[in-house]
């Protein structure tokens, strides 16, 4: 199954083969700002299993410095964020939200659980990891 999804203004579009490799909510401080709210959602992907079809070139990458591994991508018209690859070069991080079509998975675990907000509770059901584990 093929998944699309695309950003606010529609200038940057991708697909992604599912199934993803991993599916889950990062609680890490770090995706708590860069998305502002109680987790990012995230779908991981190796980079064969994605393709943008439209606005590659409208995408910015930010690598935090200070970081391992850390970055964010976003298109430079509107803002959304957008799907990037690892530094490792070995997985695509696709920001669930974005995607257009219905995925019918739920995500399976919350990553960094432990660094979550503390006004968050969270799904009882799903598990919780102290790391990212993908």
């Amino acid at each position: 199954m093929t998944v699309h999804g695309s950003c606010l203004c529609g200038t940057v579009r991708y697909e992604v083969r599912a199934p993803f490799d991993r599916f889950l909510y990062c609680h890490c401080s770090r995706c708590r700002k860069a998305t502002g709210t109680a987790h990012a959602a995230n779908a991981v992907v190796k980079p064969d299993a994605f393709h943008w079809t439209a606005g590659e070139d409208n995408v910015v990458r930010y690598d935090l410095p200070t970081a391992r591994s850390f970055a964010t991508a976003f298109c430079k018209t509107c803002g959304s964020p957008v799907p990037h690859l690892t530094r490792s070069g070995l997985r695509v991080i696709v920001p669930a939200g974005a995607f257009d079509d219905a995925l019918g998975v739920k995500p399976d675990i919350h990553a960094y659980w432990g660094s979550r907000a503390d006004w968050y509770e969270g799904d009882p059901d799903l598990a919780k990891a102290e790391e990212a584990a993908f």
